[in-house]
């Protein structure tokens, strides 16, 4: 089984090191890496050059935004199953897609997930929140429940068949693209019970005021097109978050 893994950056000369290095220090033998730059003005563009000769393809022009970056990764991308790597973030160890590709290799699935802890911005060691995702349902999917985006592994026939992510949300395409597959359209998915990603805090979607706004508009119409939830299941969604902070990791 190939696995192909994407990363978009833009401007993250910062972590962008340390995110190759954690998709290269993979044991899995069979990885496709694709990296797509939208177009960076600082030192990202030579970072990623010095590793080109372990990419299976690096693409730098401007784009308009993450989602255009992954779905331009997606096009790229020949493996059996597609998973995406944020420039911020980190595999839990160098386990973890051999762990992905065996849960595949075990299970008649179209996806798979499992948990995320958030880490501090500057020391990744120090746990902030721990995302787990437990067993998935229908109805805790209606009431708000998504598996963390950056854990989601789905075979690359799911893409070619329902779609990738929709560039008109600017910050809930990865929630938009959970209901569509996972609830809209049914695909069928396993939880691999333990911590697959490390996620820096500090993300977009939490940046400012004006952002938490336009996350919770776009949810909101997310689950308007795919027919999902309501506001009640966006006030649950964000009252789950609260239980990340108390939760220890095993």
């Amino acid at each position: 089984m190939k696995i192909s893994l994407i990363t978009s950056v833009y401007n993250n000369q910062e972590t962008i090191a340390e995110a190759i290095g954690s998709v290269l220090s993979q044991t899995y033998p069979n990885i496709e890496y694709i990296i797509i730059d939208g177009g960076s003005t600082d030192g990202t563009v030579n970072i990623v050059r010095s590793y080109q000769d372990q990419l299976a393809a690096f693409v730098s022009e401007p784009d308009r935004g993450i989602y255009d970056g992954l779905n331009k990764g997606i096009r790229l991308a020949t493996g059996d199953v597609i998973g995406f790597l944020h420039s911020d973030d980190l595999y839990q160890d160098n386990k973890v897609i051999a762990k992905v590709a065996q849960a595949f290799t075990d299970n008649p699935v179209d996806s798979v997930y499992g948990d995320l802890t958030y880490i501090d911005k500057n020391d990744p060691t120090k746990i902030i929140r721990y995302w787990q995702s437990g067993l998935f349902s229908l109805k805790k999917l209606r009431y708000g429940w998504m598996p963390p985006h950056p854990t989601f592994f789905v075979k690359r026939d799911i893409y070619e068949r329902y779609g990738m992510f929709d560039t008109s949300f600017k910050i809930a395409a990865d929630y938009d693209l959970i209901l569509r597959f996972l609830g809209k359209n049914r695909i069928s998915t396993y939880y691999i019970p333990s911590v697959l990603i490390k996620m820096r805090l500090g993300g977009a979607s939490n940046k400012n005021w004006k952002n938490v706004l336009l996350k919770s508009t776009e949810y909101l119409q997310v689950m308007k097109n795919n027919d999902i939830g309501s506001v009640l299941s966006l006030l649950i969604k964000n009252l789950s978050k609260l239980q990340q902070f108390f939760i220890k990791k095993p």
